[in-house]
Order: structure tokens, then C-alpha cells, then sequence
């Protein structure tokens, strides 16, 4: 399997990022780590070789950047407006710089965004704000309550954010072209945050499948099972 080490300055956040990259060619998935991960986290606990087929095959090539958790949502030495400024910045990265640079680098002109855990966060509410650059969500054992890391504390910035609150009254066109998997268990402690995002798309008739894997918990073994599971529905 072809893996590229890639370096760049952002100019959004003004530091290097590292990410690393599978294939040569296909449909740009970018996935993202889970809480606090870094950028080799998908490839240590060994997601990417659960869907090393699809990417040997040209079907896909996906892009794992770091989440810089660090420096927002995690970031308890500042407050909670900042944590949310600075994932302002790490947004805008990913739509001015990442997403165009792996959808013209594919010739795709959508990207499919993917994370477990936190990373599922990471992608659904990059999907939900931006829908008209997205083609896919896949999220497993995704949490959509940023509410949790925020101490007590709550703005605009937050709101704008938190997909629970914003995705109700948001009526932009390209969410209902989206193609929405929402993948949790029956003993993950993240299945009641699956079911709630799953009732609001439900409410405003956002076609998505929330699939439920039974005797499961919230760790990497069901994630492996999952990821090439909905790969295959590209």
C-alpha cells in the first residue's frame, strides 16, 4: 500500500500540519483521529490496513491529518471562547485549504469525511457545515454534543459548532444530497449521541442510516469491522 508523509504551512493557523496518505488515487476520504490523536493514530491501531484493499484498488485515497484537539476542544489551560476560536481556525483550514487540495488532487469534486470517535465529530460537523463540498459522512461511534468540553460555557462560536444545535434550523440545499452513515453499538458510550443526531435528520426527512452493531463496544475492533463495510457503499 502506497503511504506518503506530508508536511505543509498553513496559513489559516500559521504552523506546519503532518498528515499521512494512503493510495495514489480514488475518492479522497479524509479521516480523522479520535480525541487528542495524532496523525498516525488510524494506521497504529490498524484501521487503515482493515481497508487496504480499497485503497490498493485506486477506489480510494485517504488523507489523515491531525485534529489539533490539543489546541481546541481539549485545551483546558484556556477558556472555553478560545477553544472554540481555535477550532474556527482549524475549520478553516480544512475547507480553504485541505478539502480543495484533495478534491483537485483527485479530480473528485467531493470529499468523504470519516472519523471515529471524536473524529466522528470531526467529520460530521465538517459535513453539516459545508454540505456542498462533502459526499459522504461516515461516522463511527461519533459524539455531536460539543457542549461536553466547553465547561459550562456557551456562544455563538459554540452554537455554530454544535451540530445538535445548529443542524435543526439549518436549511442549506447540499444536506439533503448527503449520503450519511452513522455507525454505533449496542454497548457504546456514545449510542445515545448517535440516536439523538439520528432523530434530528429524521425530523427534517435527511435520508442517513444509522446502523446499530449489536454485542459491541466503543473501541477499535467494531471501528475495523465498520470503516471497509461502508467504504463498499461508495
Amino acid at each position: 500500500m502506497i503511504e506518503n508523509y506530508i508536511r505543509w504551512y498553513s496559513h489559516n493557523l500559521g504552523f506546519e500540519l503532518d498528515m499521512l496518505v494512503y493510495g495514489n488515487r480514488g475518492r479522497p476520504v479524509i479521516l480523522f483521529p479520535t480525541s487528542n490523536g495524532r496523525f498516525y493514530e488510524n494506521k497504529d491501531f490498524g484501521l487503515i490496513d482493515a481497508v487496504s484493499w480499497f485503497v490498493n484498488e485506486g477506489l480510494v485515497k485517504i488523507y489523515c491529518p491531525d485534529s489539533l484537539d490539543w489546541l481546541s476542544w481539549y485545551n483546558k489551560g484556556v477558556y472555553p471562547a478560545d477553544r472554540a476560536k481555535n477550532y474556527i481556525w482549524y475549520d478553516k483550514m480544512l475547507n480553504e485549504e485541505l478539502v480543495p487540495w484533495v478534491t483537485l488532487e483527485t479530480g473528485v469534486n467531493k470529499a468523504v469525511m470519516a472519523g471515529c470517535s471524536f473524529g466522528g465529530y470531526h467529520a460530521a460537523n465538517f459535513a453539516f457545515k459545508h454540505p456542498e463540498k462533502v459526499s459522504h459522512l461516515f461516522s463511527m461511534s461519533g459524539a455531536f454534543d460539543i457542549r461536553t468540553q466547553t465547561d459550562g460555557f456557551y456562544n455563538d462560536d459554540i452554537y455554530f459548532n454544535n451540530p445538535v444545535d445548529y443542524l435543526p434550523g439549518d436549511n442549506q440545499p447540499d444536506l439533503w444530497n448527503l449520503n450519511i452513515i452513522l455507525g454505533t453499538s449496542d454497548w457504546d458510550i456514545c449510542l445515545d449521541a448517535n440516536y439523538t443526531l439520528s432523530n434530528i435528520l429524521s425530523k427534517k426527512n435527511i435520508n442517513h442510516w444509522l446502523d446499530v452493531r449489536p454485542n459491541a463496544v466503543h473501541d477499535w475492533p467494531v471501528w475495523k469491522q465498520m470503516f471497509p463495510h461502508y467504504l463498499s457503499t461508495l
